[in-house]
């Protein structure tokens, strides 16, 4: 189904790919990542499409994450590159899509941006509703959950304290935050139309899903809210239509439907914030350098779920983004920690870690990944590695080993060395240039029980430091 949904956006980002490359001319003229209308029209000419089409599709594959844009030129996404061997690819392609819903329609213009934003945040619960339902259910039905959440919300942004006995002051329009009706699904710290909305302390015992409002509200005739004047109705409409245009549901006899792709994609939501709600060590609100620090003394396994939890709260490019940032510092344990929860994150890290190949620092690192990626054994992976690149790993995990661990661990760290003899690592180590080398040799000759081995490792740590 998503691969059916996606075939319009598929082929013009591939006619993009082709025909907007290097050499060519650009995709937009305006800096906003629309058609430029040649090339909305050339793009028509050459698919057979309306030009109209072609622009709905364009904007379609921007939010799928088929087609990127920079500047004035486009280039492909990492999903159409995979679209044909990676089933993932398309699901993530469509769940992008389907975070996006509030794009995919332009919102109804007669209505303040901020009601519009209130519609948005409480649609997560309609869909937690038609997924629980596994059917149609009324749009009346759901036009009354929606008043509910729209007025819990309105309750939990009042601020104003009041005394007992006295009328709570009405909520001046211009005392309302003023939030865009919606947002980019990879803007940093936007609420995903998935995600759930915060649910008060005081809110009672909640139904399926936490679906039960906090504040008693019963259906209004005329479909507005009991504490608003803005009109509901109209702008459920425009929610559902927007879901059906990205694949999400049906709409028909006043009645709504999750397709099977969209109960799908509700389910994966409802479980990412389960499992991001059992972040194992609590390290969940942390910076990616932080949480990498708290797993640490993890094992393998406890330390992948906190990964998992870590990166379920948070979009998929900015959490990479961090990693990555985090994987460039001082800290080697770090690093290596940084690219086992690259692991986790799978086939959407590949261009941010193709892109990290040519620094010298994460470049075994992201030969080990890209190769594991590629379907080689993690046993085997190391073969991918020059005899060079392969001494400069040996380093950086015996630097990290010397900072985080214990002196046993160091020695026994000589074992994973490529290098058959003593004598022949230390030369391919002092080559190497490793900005470490000098405080690991050291470490070493500390720690390793054979005196002629330790004084021939200080010596070769004396003649790195002082460019012997």
């Amino acid at each position: 189904m998503a691969r059916t949904g996606l075939a319009g956006p598929v082929r013009v980002a591939r006619w993009a790919d082709a025909a907007l490359g290097p050499g060519s001319d650009g995709a937009t003229a305006d800096g906003k990542a629309t058609l430029s209308d040649a090339t909305a029209e050339r793009a028509a000419a050459d698919l057979g499409l309306s030009v109209a089409q072609v622009r709905a599709d364009w904007d379609t594959a921007r939010l799928a994450g088929l087609v990127e844009v920079h500047g004035d030129s486009a280039r492909p996404g990492w999903r159409l590159r995979a679209w044909d061997r990676d089933d993932s690819a398309v699901l993530r392609g469509w769940v992008a899509l389907f975070d996006a819903w509030s794009l995919a329609c332009p919102e109804p213009e007669e209505h303040e941006p901020a009601a519009v934003a209130e519609v948005v945040s409480a649609m997560p619960q309609v869909l937690s509703l038609l997924q629980l339902s596994a059917g149609p259910v009324p749009v009346e039905q759901l036009l009354d959950l929606l008043q509910q959440r729209v007025t819990e919300l309105r309750t939990e942004r009042c601020e104003v304290p009041y005394q007992p006995g006295t009328q709570r002051p009405a909520e001046p329009a211009a005392a309302r935050p003023s939030v865009p009706a919606a947002r980019q699904p990879s803007e940093p710290g936007a609420r995903q139309p998935s995600e759930s909305p915060p649910v008060r302390p005081d809110a009672g015992s909640p139904g399926p899903a936490g679906l039960a409002p906090a504040a008693p509200a019963g259906p209004v005739p005329d479909g507005s809210t009991p504490t608003g004047d803005t009109p509901l109705a109209p702008l459920l409409d425009w929610a559902l239509r927007a879901l059906a245009s990205v694949g999400a549901l049906t709409c028909g006899d006043g009645q709504a439907t999750l397709t099977p792709l969209g109960s799908w994609a509700v389910w994966v939501k409802l479980e990412q914030i389960c499992v991001a709600a059992q972040s194992p060590a609590g390290n969940i609100e942390q910076s990616a350098e932080d949480m990498l620090r708290g797993c640490a003394q993890l094992r393998p396994n406890a330390a992948r779920a906190e990964y998992r939890a870590w990166l379920a709260a948070r979009t998929v490019g900015g959490a990479v983004t961090e990693l990555i940032r985090a994987a460039r510092g001082e800290d080697a344990l770090l690093r290596g920690l940084a690219f086992e929860a690259l692991r986790v994150v799978g086939a959407p890290a590949e261009p941010d870690v193709r892109a990290v190949v040519d620094e010298p620092a994460l470049r075994p690192y992201a030969l080990l990944w890209l190769a594991e990626h590629d379907g080689i054994d993690p046993e085997d992976a190391h073969e991918v590695l020059t005899r060079d690149e392969a001494t400069w790993l040996w380093v950086d995990t015996a630097a990290a080993v010397a900072d985080h661990g214990e002196a046993p661990m160091l020695v026994r760290h000589l074992e994973a060395a490529v290098q058959p003899t003593v004598p022949q690592l230390l030369d391919e180590v002092r080559a190497v240039g490793h900005p470490r080398t000098v405080q690991v040799l050291v470490a070493l000759a500390a720690a390793h029980p054979d005196p002629a081995l330790a004084k021939a490792v200080r010596r070769a740590a004396f003649q790195v430091h002082t460019g012997g």
